[in-house]
């Protein structure tokens, strides 16, 4: 006798996920179709029971009813075909004896209609109980994750946040146990109704073959070996059933084994995976119900190779949400909720806020996410990839403190292609063809995400005449040798972002290459703080000041900078390049190296880069006095001589000033 394949996993009662309700739907179909044709064939066995002078019509009727047994679509699929060819033997047998005596009632009583009654009173009514009693779990359950969800992260009440925990693990607990005991009443079902479907019938034939002794030359040497197959048949079903409910109780009693902790959110014990392709679980998503107001749901979200998909509760399959090919994501604060994330497509017109349940689900969907825009997934060995990728994440934040020439760590491969950009300076270079991302930058360059100044040179800076950088532009009448940055002065509220070596200076795709991969890194490691300083642009010099103690971070002369753009989308990103000198080799000239510099400002980025190409005109123009005074001529001058680039920002320098550790909008 073949075992019964379909059944409903204990292992994945816990999780709850759609796929496992979908499956449950098609049981509890099944179950509903079974009541129905349990009815009809009880009330078949009824009439033949009460019906002794209408025998030959009921005995008719039910040989009719048996062979519906074979036309019934059930949701699990036909029952097999022995039961079947079973049923439709017994119903030829019954048309046989459509003519015998009705004073077989009282053995048609015991050994035919009382099994059909017991099977629908015990487990069809046991059935509906249990999918009543799941039902109320699982809506307390959800009712409890809903106020859960709501639980402050500003003003955090710890008794609160304690019941509350103590709450979803009990109500979670209650509709896991009432799941399990659903799911083995159901995959019982299964062995039972077979078993309900012969044993009435087997009942009634015997009754009628030891009642009638004129049947047996007509029945019972015929019928003697079916009749036996029969009883080994159901024997065996029966066997099959309580070898499964045993093992359903041993496995009942291992999964509720399990700490409490397993019931409780943001109670995970393992660490967080930094290098998972996929990733499927409850989020919950932020709709728009009207203009301001929004509502949030609680979804199953899965990926499937590079697209978001979502899969709402009952439904059978899920619908993509979101192409994740090149998409950005990062952590968001979001109505005093916490946990949030946002996921923005390439073109920066689609994008969504999710909140995850604990801490670890919301790294690793964040994670995974950056993976997945990368494209990872669509190489030979994805996992291996990924490691990678994490491994030179982590070594891109080890911190530094100066801007020394990096070794190149391990390979990086499969990085997606930048973005679309605006060049933003003057005699900017193009090759032909788009390089790739490992020809502007080696794979596995760390970034320095601040720049560290050391305590001793804060404290030369001090010492060389006691005098600080003033970034308005206000100088001593002898400070002769600032006298080449009279002709330009300009200040911008920047925030610098993160620097790294690069490969060539002579093409703006390493700039935007280099924003890409910061801005990258930044939201793989959720850093989002930044430290507000002031860029000043002179006609000899670029250097990034503090705002508060006016001691210059770093500088750099306007020759060494070979090139500048500003980003196309983000119009308040801006990034240049600086050509250094690598003595390492012990060559005298020492070999160019090259590093770029990425910035968020306050003011758009091209501003800031037209100030730079402007600054490099004047560089030119001191090598010819008469092509000094013709620009001079034709560009706007302040009543001290300076060039007049900008309208002052009052309100950027004043506030700036006072700004530390802000978060990145990049």
């Amino acid at each position: 006798m073949p075992a019964v394949h379909h059944k409903l996993l204990l292992e994945e009662a816990l999780q709850d996920s759609p796929q496992t309700r979908s499956l449950l739907s098609v049981f509890e179909e099944d179950a509903g179709m079974l009541t129905d044709y349990t009815n009809q064939l009880l009330q078949s066995m009824q009439r033949v029971f009460g019906a002794q002078s209408e025998m030959g019509l009921a005995t008719e009727q039910l040989s009719k009813q048996l062979l519906e047994y074979e036309k019934k679509n059930f949701a699990l699929g036909k029952g097999d075909e022995e039961v079947i060819t079973t049923l439709q033997s017994f119903a030829k047998t019954v048309v046989e004896l459509n003519s015998l005596h009705s004073t077989l009632a009282n053995q048609m009583a015991d050994s035919m209609v009382f099994p059909l009654i017991q099977f629908r009173e015990k487990d069809l009514t046991e059935i509906s109980t249990l999918k009543e009693i799941f039902g109320i779990a699982t809506d307390e359950h959800e009712a409890t994750m809903v106020k859960y969800s709501r639980l402050p992260k500003k003003k955090e009440n710890e008794k609160l946040k304690t019941d509350l925990v103590k709450e979803v693990a009990y109500t979670r607990r209650k509709q896991h146990q009432a799941s399990l005991q659903y799911y083995c009443a159901l995959n019982a079902l299964q062995y039972r109704k077979r078993v309900a479907m012969l044993e009435p019938m087997l009942g009634y034939t015997q009754a009628q073959i030891s009642f009638f002794k004129k049947g047996v030359e007509l029945v019972s040497k015929k019928m003697d070996n079916f009749l036996s197959s029969v009883s080994t048949m159901t024997q065996s079903i029966q066997a099959q059933l309580d070898t499964e409910a045993e093992a359903m109780r041993v496995s009942q009693r291992e999964l509720l084994s399990v700490e409490d902790t397993v019931y409780m959110p943001d109670k995970d014990t393992e660490p967080v995976n930094r290098t998972l392709i996929q990733k499927a679980g409850y989020l919950n998503i932020r709709n728009k119900t009207g203009l301001v107001t929004t509502a949030w749901d609680r979804l199953f979200f899965f990926t499937q190779g590079g697209n978001l998909m979502c899969q709402p509760r009952g439904a059978v399959a899920g619908g993509m949400v979101l192409d994740l090919d090149n998409s950005s994501v990062m952590a968001v604060e979001c109505e005093d909720r916490r946990y949030c994330f946002q996921i923005t497509s390439p073109s920066g017109k689609t994008s969504m806020i999710l909140q995850a349940e604990s801490k670890k689900e919301y790294e690793e969907w964040i994670c995974t996410v950056n993976n997945i825009s990368r494209q990872i997934y669509l190489t030979d060995n994805p996992e291996a990839v990924a490691i990678r990728l994490n491994q030179s994440a982590i070594q891109a934040v080890t911190p530094i403190t100066s801007f020394e020439k990096r070794q190149e760590g391990s390979p990086n491969p499969d990085r997606a292609k930048p973005g679309g950009v605006n060049p933003g300076g003057s005699g900017s270079q193009k090759t032909g063809a788009a390089p790739e991302p490992e020809d502007l930058i080696a794979p596995g360059t760390p970034i320095q995400f601040d720049i560290m100044l050391p305590a001793s040179e804060f404290q030369d800076q001090n010492r060389a005449g006691g005098r600080r950088t003033n970034p308005f532009g206000e100088t001593d009448d002898d400070c002769s040798t600032e006298s080449d940055d009279s002709l330009l002065q300009q200040v911008f509220a920047v925030r610098f972002l993160g620097s790294m070596a690069v490969r060539c200076g002579d093409n703006q795709e390493v700039i935007y290459e280099a924003m890409r991969q910061v801005l990258a890194a930044r939201a793989i490691h959720n850093i989002f703080r930044t430290t507000e300083s002031h860029l000043m642009v002179t006609s000899s010099s670029i250097r990034l000041i503090d705002p508060q103690t006016q001691v210059t971070r770093i500088s750099f002369q306007l020759g060494e900078v070979c090139q500048f753009a500003a980003h196309q989308e983000n119009g308040r990103l801006m990034g240049f390049v600086v050509e250094g000198r690598d003595w390492s080799d012990g060559d005298e000239e020492g070999e160019p190296s090259f590093s770029a510099f990425v910035f968020e400002s306050n003011t758009e980025g091209e501003k800031i880069c037209y100030t730079i190409s402007l600054a490099k005109d004047i560089t030119e123009a001191k090598k010819d006095p008469e092509a000094l005074a013709e620009l001079m001529k034709n560009m706007p001058l302040t009543n001290d001589g300076k060039f007049l680039l900008l309208e002052p920002e009052p309100d950027d320098m004043t506030n700036g000033a006072g700004q530390e550790d802000l978060e990145s909008e990049a």
